[in-house]
């Protein structure tokens, strides 16, 4: 059926969909995809707008995304729509910068937002500078979507692995001068894996991220292992390769290994032999667009707060979610948060009865870094105290 089909992919552009393809098991024609894309930068009701969105607004340093969409919108995940994204600009958000200034078209019972008085579609990918008179690309200055402060230790430091992930790492075998726990400063001694020795190499020093423990991170609703949370202590640096000696023992030749000296660059918690060693990866801000998923998230759930012993989650906390890039979930995808109503027993009746209250939306949250199967997000905005086990649906 022609209609309904082009109505689901207009739905979907208008989400802000990364990918129709990977939404849909079946071929887009170019008509379909032109008519999605022209959805897309159409603009939103008058109504969706917040009731004080300014006409012009210039961007401060500090300022963030999803505070602008706020400020403009009823719905922040609608960004997209208001600004005309096409479905390659949810993927690289070049488009606003500290300096720029933003106007709102509301021509035609449509709002539309650009750096261009009168509309025009789309930002520019230069800005230009006082005093300077050159224009200058400024992509390592486009406007985060998030605090960096509040996710950017987050984008290393928490990881998902498979059960065999840690167990196959470099491991830290002694600490220098007989010490069991490990400190800042401190020399220590690990060995690598026979295919991965930890060997020096050409160029800046090898940092490693020190993990230990593997915690299951179950579904709430099926009890199903997802992965595993790996527990972050600290850094490390390489300062000598890994090697053996031969000696002569009795007359005979024995190879001792030697192993390679680190020393540990930081440590939140102490560290101790037996931990593991994991490559530190390029560190990465990412620019995100706030959005809702492209498609409807089935039984999503809240799987944990991030913290030792933490139950319950506040505003600006991280948490551990049930849905990941296998379920269609990508950065920037916006979630509303539904208390999940408690089974009582009315005992108010002619007899007792169990019942369950209703599910309450209490927040928003907001995906920043999505694994195969579970992703972290940062809690955005409750009206009430989350938890695992809490729902999550399209905003």
């Amino acid at each position: 059926m022609r209609p309904p089909l082009l109505a689901t992919l207009a739905a979907l552009a208008v989400l802000g969909a990364g990918s129709l393809a990977h939404a849909q098991n079946y071929p887009i024609t170019s008509g379909q995809r032109a008519t999605a894309q022209q959805t897309a930068q159409s603009g939103i009701p008058l109504s969706e707008l917040a009731p004080n969105a300014p006409d012009e607004y210039t961007i401060k340093r500090g300022d963030t995304l999803w505070a602008i969409s706020r400020m403009y919108l009823r719905s922040p995940w609608r960004w997209p729509e208001l600004w005309g994204m096409n479905l390659n600009e949810i993927r690289n958000p070049h488009l606003i910068y500290p300096g720029q200034v933003l106007y709102l078209d509301k021509t035609g019972g449509r709002a539309r937002l650009s750096t261009r008085r009168g509309g025009g579609g789309g930002g520019s990918d230069t800005i230009k500078l006082t005093p300077r008179t050159r224009y200058d690309t400024l992509d390592n200055m486009a406007l985060p979507t998030l605090n960096p402060s509040l996710i950017e230790p987050f984008l290393t430091e928490p990881l998902v692995v498979d059960e065999t992930t840690l167990s196959n790492a470099a491991r830290i075998v002694a600490a220098n001068n007989d010490h069991v726990l490990l400190a800042r400063g401190d020399r220590a001694y690990a060995r690598g894996t026979p295919t991965m020795p930890l060997v020096e190499r050409a160029g800046p020093i090898q940092q490693f991220r020190i993990f230990r423990n593997a915690t299951p991170l179950k579904d709430p609703a099926t009890g199903e292992i997802l992965g595993y949370e790996a527990q972050y202590l600290g850094k490390a640096q390489l300062q000598a390769s890994e090697s053996s000696t031969v000696t002569l023992e009795d007359g005979k030749e024995v190879t001792n290994v030697v192993p390679a000296a680190i020393d540990i660059a930081a440590a939140r918690e102490e560290v101790r032999a037996g931990d593991r060693l994991l490559p530190e990866p390029p560190r990465e801000l990412i620019s995100y667009v706030p959005r809702a998923p492209a498609s409807p998230v089935v039984d999503g759930r809240i799987i944990s707060v991030y913290g030792n012993a933490v139950t319950f989650a506040a505003q600006n906390q991280i948490v551990a979610i049930n849905k990941g890039t296998a379920d269609g979930i990508q950065s920037g995808n916006v979630l509303a948060i539904l208390k999940n109503g408690e089974v009582i027993v009315d005992r108010t009746g002619d007899k007792k009865e169990v019942m369950k209250l209703p599910n309450e939306r209490i927040g928003l949250l907001m995906v920043f870094r999505p694994f195969d199967r579970v992703s972290y997000a940062l809690v955005l905005e409750i009206t009430d105290v989350p938890k695992a086990g809490d729902l999550l649906v399209n905003p």
